[in-house]
């Protein structure tokens, strides 16, 4: 497929993206840019979906995306430069978590962002903790498919985030201080 004539799907994503940059920049005191360096973590399947329309946000090599190697991740980052994938599964796997942990250490070492981004789920926790240690500031978006209870994710990560984001107004009253950024799909 060619990048040059994005489909219909790609260009609404990429709209629904700008939308959302915007609502940040206008809304809050995260102005992140493309020259920024970027973490985005989550896990495979419908997370990292709603990472994709951000990619834009950022240059590419600028860009490391950590995520779990599954096929559809495999095939969506196919063009993406610095990939990085966790281990999982991650629910209940106290071994995976400390897997996890090691290996955001390694990242955020060696990338040193200005940013971590993540939709969750369990791998974005590391990187959450991390950031304070590397000086990084963290946004969370909470998925979009969870309008009346929040993720465990979300809870845990919320005491390491400098931004907490929901895609709909439903969901701010989960969240104190959420900003409203509109769906990313």
């Amino acid at each position: 497929m060619s990048r040059s004539n994005p489909p219909a799907r790609e260009r609404r994503a990429t709209r629904l993206a700008r939308k959302a940059a915007e609502t940040l920049a206008h809304d809050t005191a995260i102005h992140p840019n493309p020259s920024d360096r970027v973490v985005l973590a989550g896990s495979s399947g419908g997370h990292l979906a709603q990472l994709l329309p951000l990619r834009d946000l950022f240059a590419p090599d600028h860009r490391t995306w950590v995520t779990f190697q599954t096929p559809d991740a495999v095939g969506a980052l196919a063009e993406e430069g610095d990939v990085v994938w966790g281990h999982h599964p991650t629910t209940r796997n106290i071994p995976n978590l400390l897997r996890n942990a090691a290996q955001a250490w390694r990242v955020m070492r060696r990338v040193r962002p200005d940013y971590v981004v993540s939709t969750g789920a369990a791998i974005a926790l590391p990187y959450f903790v991390l950031s304070r240690l590397f000086g990084a500031r963290t946004i969370y978006i909470e998925v979009y498919d969870r309008v009346d209870s929040a993720t465990l994710t979300a809870r845990l990560c919320r005491p390491f985030t400098d931004l907490f984001a929901v895609q709909w107004p439903e969901q701010r009253p989960l969240f104190r201080g959420a900003v409203v950024i509109g769906p990313l799909l």
